[in-house]
């Protein structure tokens, strides 16, 4: 693959492939959250670094800020059992329509359908399939929603991404350790090697912290079926920026000094604002933005992210950020040196 190509001929799916060796894809998470490893990327130079997740400190600068994605994820698999067969039904939470309404993904769909009861965990909750939408959806709607999440929280199992085989024994550890509005469908995985201490000591260091809400649905998994990139169509996502992270980012690009959004979510959050309205202000909606190469960043400076997957919208925003030729190379160094991708695998600082 030429990896000198122009931005502008950056279009097909194909030319963000890499090879990934099975055994690189983490299965669970380290023991402490901040030993993970570390590539440090200069976008300018292409310079690569090879540190730990808590080494970032010593890259970081007073003034700069972090702004990171403090959705929380709903733990959306839930196991129901039928009321007149005792068939049991795996139900995946994807949006919530109303107080007692969900979409949800079943399987086996034909046990699922429209008038259907189900009760979960011996009665904790009921519900009854109401329709059948064109996609093979279902909407139910649940019988008594007192203290739905609460519940959900001790019934439910986190819907972790198709790749991790591994049962996770503990479920916080697919959550970051600031996760608080509830919401997501899977984590954002740049924040879980935070730890509170680590944090802790890069606000001594006087770096300021921020945090936008983006609630990462489902289509965050979803492969790029189209060969021209410019015909895919991305998913949408709720977002929240609130007041406060308004001023932080406000102030730190007054000073000069750095936004470095922690996650493909976050950064997302802000260039959709920023696109939308020339600066990052409080504001609420949903966003579809798609960013691939030849797109001009308005918001940060800096991202720290994972290891994506081949062909996936996450590695074209970031080529899109720290060059194409930069991230391709970064990719194949990183398998060469063993590396660990996706949800809980290593992370990479690009400034």
């Amino acid at each position: 693959m030429d990896k000198d190509i122009l931005d502008t001929d950056l279009i097909k799916t194909s030319q963000f492939d890499y090879n990934l060796p099975e055994e690189l894809i983490a299965q669970k998470p380290l023991e402490s959250r901040d030993t993970s490893r570390l590539m440090v990327l200069d976008k300018n130079t292409g310079t690569i670094e090879h540190k730990h997740f808590y080494d970032l400190i010593d890259y970081l600068e007073e003034g700069d800020c972090l702004i990171l994605n403090d959705s929380r994820v709903l733990p959306a698999r839930i196991y129901g059992e039928k009321k007149d067969t005792g068939a049991i039904v795996e139900f995946l939470l994807l949006n919530q329509i109303d107080i007692n309404k969900w979409e949800v993904l079943v399987k086996p769909g034909k046990k699922a359908k429209p008038e259907s009861e189900f009760i979960f965990n011996d009665g904790i909750l009921e519900c009854k399939v109401i329709d059948v939408k064109e996609d093979g959806n279902r909407i139910i709607q649940f019988k008594d929603t007192h203290n739905f999440f609460e519940k959900l929280e001790k019934i439910g199992q986190m819907p972790l991404p198709p790749y991790i085989k591994e049962k996770l024994n503990d479920k916080e550890r697919y959550q970051t350790v600031y996760a608080k509005d509830i919401g997501s469908a899977a984590a954002p995985t740049a924040g879980l090697h935070f730890t509170k201490d680590l944090l802790e000591k890069i606000k001594e260091k006087g770096v300021n912290i921020g945090f936008v809400t983006l609630h990462v649905g489902l289509g965050t998994f979803r492969p790029v079926k189209v060969e021209n990139i410019l015909n895919h169509h991305m998913h949408s996502e709720h977002y929240i920026i609130k007041k406060d992270t308004e001023e932080i980012i406000r102030k730190t690009k007054e000073i000069g000094k750095r936004v470095i959004a922690v996650g493909t979510t976050s950064c997302r959050t802000l260039e959709s604002v920023a696109s939308k309205f020339g600066q990052v202000i409080e504001s609420e909606g949903w966003t579809d933005i798609f960013i691939h190469p030849g797109y001009k960043f308005k918001a940060i400076d800096g991202l720290i992210t994972n290891f994506h997957l081949p062909e996936s919208t996450l590695i074209m925003l970031v080529s899109a950020f720290a060059g194409y030729k930069n991230t391709m190379n970064a990719y194949d160094k990183a398998v060469e040196n063993k590396y660990r991708f996706f949800s809980f695998g290593d992370a990479m600082f690009i400034k």
